[in-house]
């Protein structure tokens, strides 16, 4: 029973505005709950999670609606450069940059059919990611991108070094996969600064492929991939090209059955990216393996649940929602929102 008074023609409610609720609403920090099993929790697991923790009922629809919206005003506010403010990184001698791309499931209706539910179209999109640290810092700063061009990646890219401490004197190492467009943006963004080294991981795939193909038992096969990658550690590079050229195979065969000429061809076009010598020297990464585990723990475990797929726009502001947490500003993002709604 709720007590409540007239004044004229307008109706006080006394509870309400002490409690800062209202019907068919929810408090500020019952949202935050909401929003927070939901960054994690597929929303129909969500309604469970409250009644445990605190044994309230909500409807699915309620909580994809308070979730998705305050993605939603993550998304706006990043965009509007307005993340909270902190204080101004010292500039860093070094600084490690990562990016790379994971494809995330979408779901858009068929704008020809009256009927929404039907004539749905199925398609990936794929979701770019980025960090930035100091050498030797344990806190990446997290940037990413799903409606956005490589362009706006790299601009995120960029974002996340300035956190880190770049400047006019900063060392940028990047590291990553194969993918041109990301070696492209550390160009483009860092200039002379940027120096690009392609994942030592993945030049190990080809060379083992490589390998097989050469050698046809096992013990021959491992003595050759461990003596390449001492060669390729060492800067040998080029000596090791050179000895690829009398295995590879015919150019009749396709390039799904010539390992030898994947492998060439691979670290050929990318010979200025194989400086591990330089990178061992400032005691720098060989490997992209952090990008590649922030894409597992910010993008895959929320967006690639099983049976779930996205309207786009949804899922954009679900990463910016989950980027917001991997970079420490869930505290102040409801701080501010606090202060927006009181």
């Amino acid at each position: 029973m709720e007590p409540q008074y007239r004044k004229q023609t307008k109706r006080i409610r006394p509870f309400v505005q002490s409690a800062k609720v209202s019907n068919r609403g929810c408090s500020i920090a019952l949202q935050r709950a909401v929003t927070d099993f939901g960054a994690d929790q597929a929303f129909a697991q969500v309604m469970d999670k409250l009644v445990e923790h605190y044994g309230i009922v909500l409807g699915e629809s309620t909580i994809r609606r308070i979730t998705e919206g305050h993605a939603r005003k993550i998304f706006e506010a990043a965009q509007r450069s307005e993340s909270p403010s902190k204080p101004p990184p010292s500039s860093a001698a070094q600084i490690i940059v990562e990016m790379d791309g994971g494809m995330v499931p979408i779901v858009e209706p068929d704008a020809m059919q009256n009927d929404k539910r039907k004539g749905k179209n199925l398609f990936w999109k794929e979701a770019k990611i980025c960090l930035a640290h100091a050498e030797g810092s344990k806190s990446p700063s997290y940037g990413g991108t799903l409606q956005g061009d490589v362009d706006t990646a790299g601009a995120k890219l960029l974002e996340c070094a300035n956190s880190a401490g770049f400047d006019s004197k900063t060392y940028v190492h990047g590291v990553g996969d194969g993918a041109p467009w990301i070696a492209d943006q550390v160009e483009d963004q860092f200039g002379s600064q940027g120096h690009y080294l392609l994942d030592f991981f993945h030049v190990c795939e080809y060379l083992s492929a490589a390998g097989k193909a050469i050698h046809s038992d096992a013990a021959s096969q491992d003595a050759w991939i461990d003596g390449q990658k001492v060669r390729l550690k060492n800067g040998r590079s080029n000596e090791f090209l050179q000895d690829l050229l009398p295995h590879l195979e015919d150019a009749r065969v396709a390039d799904a059955h010539a390992p030898v000429r994947q492998c060439h061809r691979y670290l050929s076009n990318r010979q200025e990216q194989l400086d591990y010598p330089g990178a061992a020297a400032r005691d720098l990464p060989i490997g992209s393996g952090e990008i590649e585990s922030a894409h597992r723990y910010i993008v895959q475990q929320r967006l690639k649940l099983p049976g779930a797929w996205w309207r786009a726009a949804n899922a954009e502001h679900m990463l910016a929602l989950r980027l917001n947490r991997a970079n420490g500003q869930w505290d102040a993002y409801w701080a501010e929102h606090s202060k927006l709604v009181a």
